[in-house]
């Protein structure tokens, strides 16, 4: 199910877990040397242990849970006498990368996602633990001599899936010169070649801008028409870029309409989710080293108008500052 090329980027595991059970209340009288009928001293049970998942800005995979199926968190103690309460079992705390989204197993119902460094979101919670006799001790039964077992803990499959964090995402058909762009503008090393689908996992790189300022720009894999429906990885891919602050559609010169390359990339975007249209974008054609001025001059007839277009050659470098402006600039903007 993940993307899995001979890399350590694991961006989809599932995993069983279990939290802990809650400890049973004590059912005790109180008994000493001269207090032969004491009243009711029976401490609660302890609660049952969490699974936590927290945030963790140094991460960027699900790698280390890719093995790790099974997940038990610590029962929680019985409660004694003289009042004693149980211990709490011992939570069990899973680091997640910001952007993992944690679904039911069985339903895929969303639970919650974790966007913040240090953000803690409860995945299982543990039983609570039960109430001694001493709690039911009242006017008119001073000698309960029952006490509560504690709960249950909850228990199931859960998936947990990355959506990678960015500032600026690429988009294009497969070969539209995602991964030479960012190889060009950053310090990433992707995997490039002059063939469909070279990139099967985002690409992470940190473009540096003047004045020691800079964003992050996440390479997603092509999409293809029809990704929505699942065709190829297209649902994989999609997901990724539900969490960049804007993104940078890519098309080559070469192609043979690249108007209707863009609207086709519009529609993939629209089909899986609407709201994906509502992101700033930015427009990058892509090999202009192929390009005279009369041909320059014959695209741009055709372009969309409400979307800022550049012209750039990652080999030779030609409009690469120029994007970086755009880029900055449209991040920055005031919406």
């Amino acid at each position: 199910m993940s993307f899995e090329t001979g890399t350590n980027f694991i961006d989809y595991v599932r995993i069983f877990c279990k939290s802990g059970d809650g400890g049973n209340g004590s059912m005790h009288l109180h008994r000493a040397k001269y207090v032969p009928k004491g009243g009711p001293d029976g401490g609660d049970g302890g609660r049952g242990g969490h699974i936590i998942l927290r945030g963790n800005r140094q991460m960027w995979t699900l790698i280390h849970l890719k093995y790790k199926k099974h997940i038990k968190a610590e029962d929680g103690g019985a409660g004694s006498g003289q009042l004693k309460h149980g211990k709490q079992g011992q939570d069990i705390i899973l680091q997640v990368p910001l952007g993992t989204v944690a679904r039911d197993g069985e339903t895929g119902e969303m639970l919650f996602e974790v966007l913040e460094d240090g953000e803690e979101k409860i995945l299982c919670r543990g039983g609570r633990g039960g109430l001694g006799n001493n709690y039911f001790k009242s006017a008119t039964n001073q000698t309960p001599r029952f006490a509560q077992p504690g709960e249950p803990g909850v228990e199931g499959w859960f998936v947990l899936e990355l959506k990678v964090l960015a500032d600026v995402g690429l988009v294009g058909f497969p070969n539209a010169g995602k991964s030479t762009l960012l190889s060009v503008v950053s310090a990433a090393k992707p995997k490039i070649a002059d063939y469909a689908f070279t990139t099967l996992e985002p690409q992470l790189g940190i473009v540096n801008y003047y004045d020691d300022r800079s964003f992050v720009m996440a390479d997603i894999p092509g999409i293809i028409e029809g990704a929505h429906e699942g065709r190829g990885l297209g649902l994989r891919f999609l997901r990724h870029i539900e969490r960049n602050a804007m993104l940078l559609f890519m098309i080559p010169a070469d192609s043979q309409d690249i108007a209707g390359e863009y609207r086709i990339l519009q529609k993939e975007l629209k089909l899986y989710n609407p709201e994906l249209l509502d992101k700033q974008r930015v427009l990058a054609i892509t090999k202009c080293d192929l390009l005279d001025e009369e041909l320059r001059k014959e695209i741009k007839r055709h372009l969309p108008r409400k979307v800022r277009t550049v012209f750039i050659c990652s080999l030779t470098g030609e409009g690469i500052p120029e994007l970086k402006d755009v880029l900055w600039e449209t991040l920055n903007a005031e919406i």
